[in-house]
């Protein structure tokens, strides 16, 4: 898994994952343009993407339905180091009255990808570059 990112403009990156294309950018208030989601909006965006990817396959392989699922992500911030500090998922299922498959959704959501690696985090290495010029 690979993502290749560029500097734009301003405070803006494009972001480039299996040939699609993304834009990253601040609020005006931030002295962005805001002509996309932020670094922090990146990942709310990923922890709810996948918490509802998960929610959906073990209503599918269930034969339940999947429309109107629904999946709200908030987190809070911390300082020293800023970071966000804590994260709130809410999966919305229209029509799930029984309570096994609401555990089941659940138990299916905590396997998430990026909730795992949250709960569990990586190693990061950092590297700094500069190209040979001749």
């Amino acid at each position: 898994m690979e993502a290749q990112i560029e500097y734009e403009s301003g405070v803006q990156f494009a972001v480039d994952i299996r040939g699609h294309r993304l834009v990253c950018d601040q609020p005006t208030n931030a002295g962005g343009q805001d002509a996309g989601i932020t670094p922090p909006e990146f990942l709310l965006a990923s922890l709810g993407t996948c918490a509802g990817y998960y929610a959906v396959e073990y209503l599918k392989t269930r034969s339940l339905p999947v429309e109107g699922v629904r999946i709200s992500v908030r987190a809070e911030k911390a300082l020293n180091p800023g970071r966000l500090s804590r994260f709130h998922i809410d999966v919305e299922v229209d029509g799930l009255t029984d309570d096994r498959h609401r555990e089941g959704v659940l138990r299916a959501v905590k396997r998430c990808l990026i909730h795992n690696t949250l709960l569990h985090p990586p190693e990061i290495e950092i590297g700094i570059h500069t190209p040979v010029t001749m």
